[in-house]
């Protein structure tokens, strides 16, 4: 299942029955889970952070906007924090299995929903922008509430992407945007008398006038202490720590200290275990020595599919298409243990019931195997990129990483070896499946075959192309030899298998 993260805002942090409205409304509607409310009092905002399918999540979302519209009246709303609407801003945020491109879409969706039945201008912001200059969520909020209704009919630059250019009376506009995940992070200057530097704080630190990428900061007052208000936008490019230090080395130059920080909503594990790390200089850290995320993963039996095509569809190199063929050659194993199982034990063919428990056995193994294999393919690649990674500023340096290089690539092109003589025992077994197995499940038969073959081939361009990498090329000479061959293998078992159920369905 594809899931979602809307984290909207609404412009009202001190009644808890409003806030309660607006959280049940969201939470009534099917698939949907509430993980976080915060509430502030001062900044006079609350931040819902929930989850829901994709076909869902735009009606949870405008859910909470029509009860937002019906609760909140901006022309009486006082409040740190900017804002333009009763629903202020609404980003759809991209979880397992889901891409950017989908998060998009909803937003489009829920904008053209909202001015269309709430009568209430939507403006497009980051990855969901319609032009460059709305990007920016602060550029969009310009003026909050009270300036924009007056510039929005008068200023062609602020007409909304969905609507009328006139505000709504009470719930002004709303900002609807897709992004990565983005952590609210505030750092206290303590007493409100710091409330200058906080700001000269924040000006240092943020992006747009000269800060740390990916940060966005205001100086506010907030229950009479100085804060710095961040919204880290890609934890990635500026992490936690990072943020952090950079407050705290900006307000040493004026004579103060920071006193305590606080993260609204939710964050992910990562950025904690990564801020931890840094903390107590931690050399070597990686989530993989968590014990707890260990457990989750054996409990739930590893990566769902969503979340590997999430991991192939983004813009790094693996895993890529050796990891795919291995995990398409697993599928192919487990329509022959079908095909296999849905024969033995049954009167028809007891002539063949210890030949198809036998059968359904080895693919099992062999899916098993693939499915490992399918973490080694991009394990070997990392081999290769620290390997171009080494110096090569002398002669000797440049000569142990060309070595280094070969032995990476040849490491990276034993693997998809591997999984091409997976892929072609999958494939004869597929072939025995299709002849003698079930002849009502002949086709799943030959699916199996037919995935198997194309499993093969692609780990087979897989070895190919490593070996075409390496400096020496006499290293992968065997290699190539050896895939050709169960390449050809593979292609004979799946033509025998495609020629019996090309016979069993035309009968």
């Amino acid at each position: 299942m594809k899931l979602v993260e809307c984290v909207p805002n609404f412009s009202e942090g001190r009644d808890k029955a409003v806030v309660e409205a607006i959280k049940s409304a969201i939470r009534g509607v099917d698939g949907v889970a509430v993980l976080d409310v915060s509430s502030d009092a001062s900044h006079n905002r609350t931040v819902i952070t929930f989850v829901a399918p994709l076909d869902t999540a735009v009606d949870a979302a405008f859910a909470g906007m029509q009860e937002a519209a019906k609760r909140i009246d901006l022309t009486k709303h006082q409040g740190e924090h900017p804002r333009i609407g009763a629903t202020d801003v609404v980003p759809f945020v991209p979880l397992e299995g889901t891409t950017m491109e989908d998060c998009i879409l909803l937003a489009r969706s829920l904008g053209e929903l909202a001015a269309k039945e709430l009568g209430i201008p939507v403006y497009l912001y980051e990855r969901a922008a319609t032009r460059p200059d709305r990007v920016n969520l602060a550029d969009v909020r310009r003026g909050e509430f009270e300036g924009l209704r007056e510039e929005i009919a008068a200023n062609p630059d602020r007409k909304p992407d969905f609507g009328d250019s006139r505000v709504h009376p009470t719930a002004g506009a709303t900002a609807v945007g897709a992004r990565p995940f983005l952590v609210a992070f505030n750092v206290y200057l303590g007493p409100a008398s710091n409330l200058p530097v906080a700001r000269e704080v924040a000006r240092a630190v943020r992006y747009s006038t000269g800060g740390l990428r990916y940060v966005k900061a205001l100086g506010l007052e907030v229950e009479g202490q100085a804060q710095v208000s961040m919204n880290l936008v890609d934890l990635e490019g500026t992490p936690l720590h990072r943020a952090y230090e950079a407050v705290r080395l900006e307000a040493a130059a004026h004579g103060v200290t920071p006193t305590w920080s606080e993260i609204v909503g939710l964050v992910p594990e990562s950025a904690l275990f990564e801020a931890g790390a840094r903390h107590v200089q931690l050399r070597g850290f990686t989530p993989a020595m968590v014990l707890d995320r260990r457990v989750r993963e054996a409990i739930a039996g590893g990566q769902s599919v969503s979340a590997f095509a999430a991991a192939v569809a983004s813009p790094v190199p693996a895993p890529g298409g050796g990891s795919v063929a291995a995990l398409v050659g697993a599928l192919g194993a487990a329509l022959a243990q079908m095909v296999a199982g849905l024969t033995a034990g049954r009167k028809k063919y007891a002539s063949v019931d210890a030949e198809m428990r036998e059968l359904g056995l080895k693919a099992a193994a062999l899916a098993h195997e693939l499915h490992l294999l399918v973490v080694r393919d991009a394990k070997a690649y990392e081999v290769v990129t620290i390997a171009y990674k080494l110096p090569k500023d002398t002669d000797d340096q440049a000569r142990l990483r060309t070595d280094a290089i070969d032995g990476a690539l040849v490491g990276a092109a034993q693997v998809p070896l591997e999984t091409a003589r997976a892929c072609s025992a999958v494939a004869a077994l597929a072939a025995v499946a299709a002849e003698r197995g079930n002849t009502n499940a002949a086709s799943d038969a030959g699916v199996a075959a037919l995935l198997a073959e194309a499993a093969c081939r692609g780990a087979v361009y897989n070895v190919k192309i490593n070996v075409s990498s390496m400096t020496d090329k006499s290293r992968g000479r065997e290699l190539l030899a050896e895939s050709d061959q169960v390449l050809k293998e593979a292609g004979k078992h799946a033509a025998i298998a495609t020629a019996a159920v090309e016979r069993h369905i035309s009968t």
